[in-house]
């Protein structure tokens, strides 16, 4: 795959044994010297390998080349075929080598141990009687150690002082030790190095495999064919020459094979593929239908919105793909760490194997111990238990509809003590409706609803749009509407048939000049009268009203109807002119459903729910009362959001900030996580959101900060096990308690399978 950018030609190939740090330095430093080479990015846990390069001094052929001459070899298939399965890894040329080496060895120990009388002398050289079990030693060394002996072949001649070049000295050593003292036999050392880092090799390529494995399962969700209506006729084309406008038809059973918009027909469609949500959701003209899901009911005629490779699954398969190159600060620290210990290490061998023979001591036993040491000296387990983690958990993460943009943002959200909420659209379910009209100034019902359907039918405002669509439905007619302004976090105004009205929040009105304190409503169904709260009004119709109010049993607006109206969880909005308030809308959002049971399992988990939004505070508590919500701050305009997130910050340290990903990106921004609900099909919201929690499900939420912490957990226990033991087998190798077998037995094989089993179990974490 290749494609022109503004530094080169970019092109990504397909390299599948680059599965470790050390393979892909290796290939970058030989690509690097390629001419023309400007920027190398291996990614060793996919298996992908992107080179830009000037197409005026290389092309695909020596970067090709040059990864060959590293000894890999590039895929024919390139980088979007599948991946072998598991399967695959133990019918590979290795694995089958590392068998019949292993036959080989546990022959050999059977003959040599199990059965001495058979283990008869078949030849006398080079100053020894060489029997049956050290033929078959041999036998194992050559066929297990002849793979790895290649590839530190091509790590010498990169100048690469990596695993491959440590083992193949380790395994020439002990191999030329016996042959140059056939007293000293080290061929079962030499026969159990070949053997155990081979299988530790294998087992390593089975855990990458795994983890690739389960990203090429989201490549599976979307079918490679649609069928589309063209010239009348249904034709089957591959996915990638659909283009946008036309349209798919889905039979029941099938996968939408495209992003696009139901034009024709109903149906349920299970979105789990993309939303995690195992209830199927009904489908119908007008609703929007994501790649990767089955349609499993009815028929359905799409038309395509977006090509194959800018759906909603392309977009998540390419950011969880690219999730490892935001690595954690715990995988930065282990490549630092593992940049000074393999030549600290190294020389550590170096000198054992030579300094105690000068001072008198046994050469054979300090140059076995100098070989053990260079064993342990590349730290293979402990470079990959970080990786190997992040994409377990990352993958896992995106197959239950939760994308997570970056090891980095799964390490962040693990140490998380506060979130934040907005709430609608995130504790609530942003569908608002019209609950109460309560007419002043002499109106009535249909005043109010056709004075308040003309100011907002301009807005687009979730509030404006729940006051339009009622009013339409009650039959309210609006003027004409001219020089519309929407004033951020206030309200809007308007001129309806010449006269400028004005719809907001009380606090909007009192900054026209209105004193709602003296804005009075009949509490006995008598006409409601306001008096002369706004500027301009004469004292003597003040009064009037007010006498009328008092003969009527009126209540203030503040005192009264709109704490009222609050107290119930309510936003109350102001319609009405410069010179009078004309009535008072009262509109009210519903708690999700999974909200309450959301905010319940942050606090056992010890995080502190916090909710932060623009309504009053009368709506704030009668909703945070609902939710179990102790803390939370009302009135907020979108800066004061971003303060109110940073102070968060500075209380409890790490926060982070959940909202709808579009009006709270601010917010979601100065928080240390920003996640963004309900994110299907919303470009913003997957592109600017540190996570994304692809369906409007809260629930969703705890089960994201139990995955970061259990993660967080693995990382801390593969990296710090690897360390410890490969400290052990430091410190007991020069004292001789710790023999070349149980070193590479305990430090590479033991440990691989460790940590890599270790961070599978991060898949079988569930909401």
């Amino acid at each position: 795959m290749s494609n022109e950018t503004a530094d080169g030609r970019s092109i990504t190939l397909s390299v599948p044994d680059m599965d470790c740090a050390s393979c892909a330095s290796k290939v970058e430093g030989s690509v690097g010297e390629v001419d023309g080479v400007t920027a190398i990015s291996p990614n060793p846990t996919t298996g992908k390998l992107d080179v830009t390069f000037d197409p005026a001094a290389a092309d695909a052929a020596d970067v090709t080349a040059a990864v060959e001459a590293a000894g890999y070899e590039v895929a024919a298939g390139g980088p979007d075929e599948p991946g072998a399965d598991t399967a695959a890894v133990w019918r590979s040329a290795r694995a089958v080598k590392t068998g019949v080496a292993g036959a080989f060895l546990a022959l050999a120990l059977v003959v040599q141990w199990g059965v001495p009388g058979a283990n008869a002398t078949l030849v006398t050289a080079l100053g020894g009687e060489w029997a049956l079990a050290d033929a078959l030693f041999l036998g194992a060394v050559a066929v297990g150690g002849e793979v790895i002996v290649r590839n530190g072949y091509y790590s010498a001649r990169n100048l690469s002082l990596d695993i491959d070049f440590l083992m193949t000295v380790a395994i020439l050593a002990a191999t030329g030790l016996t042959l140059a003292v056939p007293d000293e036999n080290f061929l079962v050392e030499a026969a159990s190095l070949a053997v155990l880092f081979n299988l530790a090799e294998v087992l390593e390529r089975y855990s990458v495999t795994r983890a690739r494995q389960s990203l090429a399962e989201l490549f599976s969700l979307a079918p490679d064919t649609a069928v589309v209506r063209r010239d009348g006729e249904l034709v089957e084309v591959p996915v990638d020459a659909v283009g946008v406008g036309e349209t798919v038809v889905v039979e029941p059973g099938e996968k939408v094979p495209l992003d696009g918009v139901v034009t024709e027909g109903e149906s349920a469609v299970n979105e789990a593929p993309i939303t995690g949500e195992s209830v199927p959701v009904d489908k119908r003209e007008g609703d929007d239908a994501f790649a990767g899901t089955i349609n499993q009911q009815g028929y359905l005629e799409i038309r395509v919105t977006a090509q194959a490779d800018d759906s909603t699954l392309a977009r998540i398969i390419d950011l969880v793909e690219g999730a490892q190159e935001n690595r954690t600060d715990r995988e930065q620290f282990v490549d630092r760490f593992a940049g000074y210990y393999t030549p600290v290490v190294t020389a550590a061998a170096i000198l054992t194997a030579a300094v105690p023979p000068l001072l008198g001591a046994d050469p054979v036993t300090w140059a076995v111990r100098g070989i053990a040491l260079l064993v342990i000296a590349c730290p293979c387990a402990f470079v990959i238990s970080t990786p190997v983690s992040v994409v377990s958990g990352v993958t896992s993460a995106a197959r239950n509809g939760v994308l997570i943009k970056g090891g980095d943002h799964l390490e962040t959200m693990g140490e998380v003590d506060a979130v934040a909420l907005d709430k609608t659209g995130t504790l609530t379910t942003g569908e608002l409706s019209v609950t109460d009209v309560v007419p002043l100034a002499g109106n009535d019902a249909a005043d109010v609803l056709a004075c308040a359907r003309g100011v907002e039918s301009r807005s687009e405002h979730p509030i404006g749009d729940a006051i339009v669509e009622h009013a339409e439905s009650e039959g309210a007619e609006a003027g004409d509407v001219s020089d519309f302004e929407a004033i951020t976090g206030q309200g809007v105004r308007a001129d309806l048939d010449g006269t400028t009205h004005y719809a907001g929040k009380p606090a909007f009105f009192e900054d026209l000049g209105f004193d709602l304190d003296h804005v009075h409503v009949a509490t006995d169904g008598g006409a409601a009268l306001a008096d002369a709260g706004a500027a301009g009004s004469g004292g003597a119709v003040a009064d009037e009203l007010r006498s009328q109010c008092e003969r009527q049993g009126c209540l203030d607006l503040v005192e009264g109807t709109i704490p009222r109206l609050q107290e119930e969880g309510k936003t109350v909005i102001l319609v009405g002119t410069e010179d009078a308030i004309e009535g008072v809308v009262a509109v009210a959002d519903t708690v999700r459903p999974d909200a309450t049971a959301a905010v319940a399992a942050l606090r056992d988990a010890g995080v502190e729910p916090v909710m932060l939004t623009g309504d009053n505070a009368g709506t704030a508590a009668a909703i945070a009362g609902q939710l179990g919500i102790d803390r939370y701050e009302a009135g907020l305009l979108p800066e004061e959001k971003v303060e109110a997130v940073e102070e968060l910050r500075e209380e409890f340290g790490t926060v982070a900030m959940v909202g709808d990903g579009i009006n709270d990106a601010p917010a979601l921004a100065a928080a240390d996580v920003g996640i963004a609900m309900g994110a299907a099909g919303t470009d913003t919201a997957i592109e600017t959101a540190d996570v994304a929690l692809m369906a409007d499900d809260l629930s969703k939420l705890p089960y994201l900060v139990d995955l970061s912490r259990t993660a967080n957990g693995v990382i801390r226990q593969n990296i710090w096990a690897s360390l410890g033991v490969k400290a052990l087998l430091a410190v007991g190798i020069p004292l001789g308690y710790v023999s070349l077998v149980v070193a590479v037995l305990a430090g590479d094989v033991g440990m691989t399978t460790a940590v890599t089993g270790n961070a599978m179990r991060l898949s079988r974490v569930r909401p």
